[in-house]
């Protein structure tokens, strides 16, 4: 096994970029994949990672969305010819101390088990609340997260992107990410397309990551404590949008979907009453159903 990750960046904050990468193991191959940082920023970047052993640099001068940034990275990695497995980053994820490693373990040793592996993923920590994200499975006729008391690898319905450990040959083979849906739920369709094609995800409580969701999270009270995430308008106008989309695919699991509608619709009510930006918020969110409709995919 010959692993790289690939982390993409776009203005990410330089410290947190470099926390990250010395936190993989010195032999991966680290390749950072930046979508359309500006040069201006770049500079004050370039300079922190630029003695970092074993890393490696691809600007693509645009924001492409991150399922074209992960998809171009996996691409680079394929002709070089030396990488077998990859991990799939965001900016804002720290991997503990040898949490990486466990998931290639997890991994490998669940392939010589005979289970068929899409992918593993690490159990997900808020750095500021502390609260686990936990990993989603079908509890009776519920989308739940599981919080799992021992370090046995868990069989999962989806994985959250970064964190995201595979076989690149895989990944390749079933056509990479959806670049149509340019940022959210990107993990979520490749969660299911995966299961679709009779693969299994693991979640390894045994690597963990610390992972911001949205731009900031706060703690809520909704049928116990939550970590939610606090997005910008435009984001929720691709979450809403990709979702959406997410419908109409049938691959996508009916519990998922009806949860889906829940959850947008909890967000409606959760930004109406007490969100930043009310009007933006709630004006993007009804724009971004209003695309998924029409079916219109790509940046917004």
């Amino acid at each position: 096994m010959r692993c790289a990750s690939i982390t993409v960046t776009f203005s990410p904050d330089p410290v947190l970029v470099v926390t990250q990468l010395r936190a993989l193991p010195d032999d991966w191959l680290r390749l950072v994949v930046d979508n359309g940082t500006s040069d201006d920023e770049w500079a004050l970047i370039e300079p922190a990672i630029a003695n970092l052993p074993g890393v490696e640099v691809m600007r693509l001068g645009a924001n492409l969305g991150l399922a074209a940034a992960q998809n171009r990275g996996m691409e680079y990695l394929a002709g070089r010819g030396d990488c077998t497995h990859v991990l799939l980053l965001d900016q804002d994820s720290e991997p503990l101390q040898g949490s990486a490693s466990a998931l290639a373990d997890a991994h490998s040793a669940l392939v010589a088990r005979g289970y068929p592996v899409g992918a593993v993923g690490p159990a997900l920590r808020d750095p500021v609340s502390g609260v686990q994200h936990g990993f989603h499975q079908v509890v009776g006729w519920r989308w739940a997260r599981v919080n799992p008391v021992d370090g046995a690898p868990v069989s999962c319905e989806c994985l959250n992107g970064s964190g995201t450990f595979m076989a690149l040959e895989l990944a390749l083979s079933l056509a990479g990410m959806d670049e149509g849906l340019f940022i959210d739920h990107v993990d979520t369709e490749w969660s299911f397309r995966l299961l679709a094609s009779g693969h299994r995800l693991y979640g390894v409580p045994e690597a963990s990551f610390l992972h911001r969701m949205g731009d900031r999270t706060t703690r809520l009270w909704l049928f116990g404590w939550r970590v939610w995430p606090v997005r910008s308008p435009s984001r929720h106008r691709y979450l809403f949008r990709n979702a959406v989309l997410l419908l109409g695919r049938s691959y996508v699991p009916p519990i998922w979907k009806a949860w889906a509608v829940v959850k947008l619709g909890l967000t409606v009510v959760v930004f109406a009453l007490a969100g930043p930006q009310r009007l933006a918020q709630l004006g993007n969110m009804v724009a971004g159903v209003r695309d998924g409709v029409l079916g219109r995919s790509g940046a917004l």
